[in-house]
């Protein structure tokens, strides 16, 4: 795999100039889930990707695959994993939704891992153990992380909003360069989204939690856009755009939900 020339963050900078997207569709491609035209291909989750890519590229700002539908596919599922990276066009970033979390030689290996091996621009990561964990990242050139800050999660309640936790952890990222570390921040914990973007000045969030999850997209666009210039925000969806259907029609349906999604963004914007 080849190191980007350019990091996540210019890369998604010039995407927003380009093509005023701010959707980043999430590649969780759960071969349970895939549409029974696709069942018997010699390899289902790399097919489907291969397709929703081709149908949704215009209208995207980034993809998002999410780990361990891949790995829940064994050897067969990496394979699929590994070539949808190579398959994204190198002007679009990508997030590798791996949410690793770890200190030392282990998370510098997480990090080349995800980074060089299988070519992400960036990664989910879970900043619990302390600063440890997005140092490795830091000291790479072109590592950019999106730290856990606020997830869209009902249990989210568990731990990140105890003790002022979120406050915590973004008080951490704000101790790194906003072209290294962002957020991600639920778009279903509306009561927090503008305390977030006080809190995280010009720093790119990914927002999951629209559609499936029920998130607000308008809440979203009024807190936690930092200017229109430049809103520095990725909104997700999953669910909602790669598995909107399940006939051999999957992938125009893909792109039509997302370019909806995209047109939805901007009218609020």
């Amino acid at each position: 795999m080849k190191t980007p020339l350019k990091s996540f963050w210019y890369k998604y900078q010039e995407r927003w100039m380009q093509t005023g997207s701010l959707v980043c569709v999430g590649l969780d491609s759960d071969i349970k889930l895939l549409p029974d035209c696709l069942k018997y291909s010699e390899n289902p989750i790399w097919e489907f990707n291969r397709r929703i890519i081709d149908s949704t590229q215009e209208y995207t700002a980034c993809y998002k695959p999410n780990l361990a539908f891949y790995l829940s596919d064994g050897l067969r599922g990496l394979d699929a994993l590994i070539k949808t990276m190579e398959y994204i066009p190198p002007e679009i970033p990508t997030i590798l939704d791996c949410k690793v979390g770890d200190i030392g030689n282990t998370m510098d290996s997480y990090v080349w891992a995800f980074l060089e091996t299988i070519g992400a621009d960036s990664i989910t990561v879970n900043p619990l153990m302390g600063r440890d964990v997005l140092d490795s990242l830091a000291k790479r050139d072109n590592g950019f992380g999106f730290v856990l800050t606020l997830t869209s999660n009902p249990s989210a309640a568990d731990f990140l909003q105890q003790q002022n936790l979120c406050e915590h952890i973004a008080e951490l990222v704000t101790t790194y360069p906003k072209a290294q570390m962002g957020c991600v921040v639920g778009a279903t914990q509306t009561p927090d989204l503008a305390r977030m973007r006080k809190l995280l000045p010009q720093r790119i969030f990914l927002i999951p939690g629209i559609g499936a999850q029920g998130g607000s997209l308008e809440a979203v666009m009024k807190y936690a856009v930092d200017s229109k210039e430049k809103p520095d925000i990725l909104i997700n969806s999953s669910r909602g755009i790669i598995f909107r259907d399940h006939s051999t029609r999957f992938d125009y349906i893909a792109g039509e939900e997302t370019r909806k999604l995209k047109e939805s963004i901007e009218e609020l914007l």
